[in-house]
């Protein structure tokens, strides 16, 4: 199982939110036609950017980032950013974020897209903790997919970690994962392992398995990491035994009909990981608001 770093992903935020910014203003001008026609380019305001639900928060660099964006389009001062809260941080409704001070025609036209961005990651951040408080105890953890927005995906998979959980692999250049279509074009589990062995010596090899006997043929096939893929509790548990009476080292991950509910009776089984695509692909928005509080 790969890890990737903690750092917040800036070079790819910076592409995401001109693409944004685009949306919003078009790519020729930046233009809002309602903050241009009613607020005075000399006008000062200051805001908060506020939650509105608890949850965990995740972006907070996006904020300054999308300010400084507008700045460059609009020309004039920069908005100063003061941080309230770190990335990672739990908050409840009313918790101060951010506070930004500058151009109010600058704040009201990143408003949107600073919001739609942060409350994204922070809901992804927030499912994150939830699955693991599910898992407390076990040492079981949560880890992501693929299954991210197109072009999110960096941002998506730092929510992950601030939230608690883990990256498995960023892309299909990391990881090899054998899964079904790959084990039946290769002819077998022990085949598309050492084809992979032979083209990629150095890359990580996660094998998917949907039976106990594949799992075992992995093993002796020399696998070491196995994706565990829609079996039940009890059957899971077995596999588990199976595999660990072969190797300790061969790490365990199940995936397929999982829930919070069911989420620690899974974790139980004595498997390593539990992969959940609905961080990424199902986690609703935290809701955050942008109050302006003085001009």
């Amino acid at each position: 199982m790969t890890t990737h770093a903690a750092q917040f992903p800036e070079s790819t935020t910076q592409v995401v939110i001109e693409i944004a910014l685009d949306e919003d203003l078009g790519p020729a001008r930046a233009l809002d036609v309602t903050t241009l026609a009613t607020i005075p380019a000399d006008q000062v305001t200051t805001a908060h950017v506020v939650a509105r639900a608890p949850g965990v928060i995740a972006g907070v660099p996006a904020i300054g980032m999308v300010l400084d964006a507008v700045t460059a389009r609009l020309g004039g001062d920069a908005v100063t950013v003061t941080i309230g809260v770190d990335d990672g941080a739990v908050v409840t409704r009313g918790d101060v974020i951010a506070t930004l001070t500058g151009p109010t025609r600058t704040i009201l036209i990143a408003e949107r897209t600073l919001l739609n961005l942060l409350s994204r990651v922070s809901g992804v951040a927030t499912h994150t903790r939830l699955w693991m408080e599910a898992l407390r105890g076990t040492g079981c953890i949560v880890l992501d997919t693929r299954k991210t927005t197109p072009g999110l995906r960096a941002l998506e998979k730092y929510a992950v970690r601030a939230g608690g959980g883990r990256n498995k692999r960023m892309g299909l250049f990391d990881v090899a994962m054998i899964k079904d279509n790959h084990k039946l074009a290769a002819g077998s589990i022990t085949a598309a392992l050492e084809r992979v062995r032979t083209e990629f010596p150095d890359v990580a090899v996660e094998v998917e398995v949907t039976t106990e006997a594949e799992a075992v043929e992995a093993v002796e096939a020399g696998a070491r990491f196995l994706l565990l893929d829609n079996f039940a509790p009890e059957e899971l548990a077995g596999v588990v035994r199976t595999i660990r009476r072969m190797s300790e080292r061969v790490e365990l991950e199940a995936t397929g009909g999982l829930t919070l509910e069911v989420a620690r009776e899974f974790a139980m089984t004595g498997v390593d990981y539990l992969s959940v695509g609905g961080l990424t692909h199902s986690s609703p928005i935290l809701d955050i608001a942008l109050d302006i509080v003085a001009s």
